[in-house]
């Protein structure tokens, strides 16, 4: 990913977070048989393992993504953030000089790793219960994975492979109008801000978080 230093996210920390907070994944992989393949799924960082962590997930065995990579492989995970458009009219230098232009802010975190397959009922059954406990947290009345028939579960599980990536590179783009004068800055925040749409209130909430006071 091309990241201008004035974009660049490194800290493990802030990265591990982002990747909580917006854990649908695109796992990519590419081989000279097959080309490029990509996964779209939910996963889960154990912050504790390896240098950056480990990712888990799983996929649908009738996914040929497990025919297509194999453990060992390397992998390309990539997470996505909160986007919105920047109109120029939002920068106070257009009045001055005119010399202004669209762009888009978004954030992205991309975690190469080495990928693994694991045809493991255990394994399966333990990281769906994790998943399922992470994400019915906020729910009035959670549902549990003991709250469906043990039988089908079974059958589930099955029909799954689970997926571990052990991360060993992560980068994270937080392309905020770091680029702009503080003037521009408080321009955009204030427009997005304005918006009717809830991604450009959260990239709004981003950038108020690193920008410096008006």
């Amino acid at each position: 990913m091309y990241i201008p230093r004035l974009f660049s996210e490194s800290d493990r920390d802030a990265l591990h977070g982002f990747i909580e907070r917006h854990p649908l994944g695109a796992l990519v992989t590419s081989s000279g048989e097959h080309g490029f393949f990509a996964t779209h799924l939910p996963l889960l960082l154990d912050r504790e393992r390896g240098a950056f962590g480990v990712l888990q997930g799983h996929i649908a065995r009738a996914n040929p993504h497990h025919e297509r990579a194999a453990s060992g492989d390397s992998s390309l995970v990539i997470f996505s953030g909160p986007d919105a458009y920047v109109t120029p009219s939002w920068y106070p230098s257009k009045q001055e000089h005119g010399k202004v232009v669209p762009t888009w802010n978004y954030i992205a975190v991309h975690a190469t790793g080495v990928l693994r397959f694991i045809d493991d009922r255990d394994f399966l059954m333990t990281h769906l219960d994790r998943l399922t406990d992470r994400h019915e947290a906020s729910q009035s009345h959670p549902w549990a994975m003991h709250d469906a028939p043990l039988d089908f579960l079974e059958q589930l599980a099955r029909a799954t492979i689970g997926v571990e990536i052990e991360i060993t590179a992560l980068e994270g783009k937080y392309k905020l109008s770091q680029n702009r004068s503080a003037a521009d800055v408080h321009g955009v925040i204030s427009g997005l801000d304005a918006s009717a749409s809830a991604h450009d209130r959260a990239v709004a909430d981003a950038m108020r978080a690193r920008a410096t006071p008006p």
